[in-house]
């Protein structure tokens, strides 16, 4: 049986008489590298705060590593996780080095080999010795500082809110690998909230889809790509003839119209398809599949009618 590291249940959170966070409940896994999935204002950074228990919540309850957050208790649990809100809490007029032994002295760590340790892992080996104050840093070099600075509690589980927003496409892969890194290589658990689906689909491997503070879908990587469907699609100028051929091949449910031509289920036979279309006016054929985003908005689009 999985080790569940986060679950929360029917958490409601109102501002000014407004539900932010309207029955909320998830649940992640030890070892997920959990995608938290949604529009800005959706409620994904009010979660981070009430499980780190930055603000409290109306109703519901949520357990970590299976300590209920009533139970004094949980506040041991909290030691085994670290979290980056909105950006990470650095010392622009520090160096490195000086900004993990600040964040040492406020965990109450005294071991100077951590601090290396922590930047060989996010791979800033180079400015243990540096000078170089943070606020000369990149965006994607103070995220990676940032993690750093969580990793010295040796936490368990990471919490990462949007941790890809404004970095440059260098920053995003060393950001992608890193979490990577963690996940396999040091059994971390991660939350990460984030807008940007195709990166994050490149390292989740399960999703929590929210909404207007509403958790409308949880699902595995696996179940999401069974879900992004393959499909045929058929450009013509001749959208008649097409469509009589296919006819003969396909159930006319199954032909999706669009301004150009028509598309099909992508578990037919190609070779089947052009042999039925030979002859006919096609200016383009081709295999392509559902993307993530696609699959959101359906899902984002059905949660909000059946809200």
């Amino acid at each position: 049986m999985e080790e569940v590291i986060l679950k929360t249940e029917g958490i409601v959170k109102t501002y000014n008489g407004s539900r932010v966070l309207d029955d909320l409940s998830m649940t992640i896994n030890r070892g997920d590298i959990y995608g938290f999935v949604g529009e800005n204002g959706s409620g994904k950074t009010t979660v981070i705060r009430v499980v780190t228990g930055l603000i409290k919540f109306e109703a519901g309850s949520y357990q970590l590593f299976g300590i209920d957050s009533k139970n004094p208790e949980v506040l041991k649990a909290r030691k085994k996780i670290s979290a980056i809100v909105e950006s990470p809490s650095i010392y622009t007029n520090m160096n490195a080095k000086d900004n993990l032994r600040m964040q040492s002295m406020i965990l109450g760590i005294q071991d100077e080999g951590r601090i290396q340790w922590a930047l060989d892992i996010v791979g800033l080996r180079d400015l243990y010795e540096s000078n170089k104050l943070a606020g000369n840093f990149s965006l994607g070099m103070r995220q990676r500082l940032g993690i750093a600075m969580a990793l010295l509690s040796q936490a368990e589980f990471l919490i990462l809110d949007e941790p890809l927003n404004g970095l440059d496409p260098e920053g995003i892969v060393e950001v992608r690998n890193l979490i990577l890194k963690l996940n396999k290589e040091f059994g971390i658990t991660f939350l990460i909230s984030s807008h940007i689906l195709t990166e994050l689909s490149l390292v989740a491997t399960k999703y929590g889809i929210i909404s207007k503070g509403h958790l409308i879908k949880e699902i595995t990587e696996e179940e999401l790509k069974n879900q992004c469907e393959k499909y045929i699609k058929i450009e013509t100028t001749d959208k008649k003839a097409i469509y009589d051929a296919l006819l003969s091949l396909v159930d006319k449910e199954n032909i999706k119209e669009f301004n150009n031509g028509y598309i099909i289920p992508g578990d037919i036979e190609y070779s089947s398809v052009l042999f039925h279309l030979q002859g006919l006016p096609i200016t383009a054929i081709n295999t392509e599949t559902t993307s993530i985003e696609d699959y959101y908005l359906r899902i984002v689009k059905g949660g909000r009618e059946n809200a």
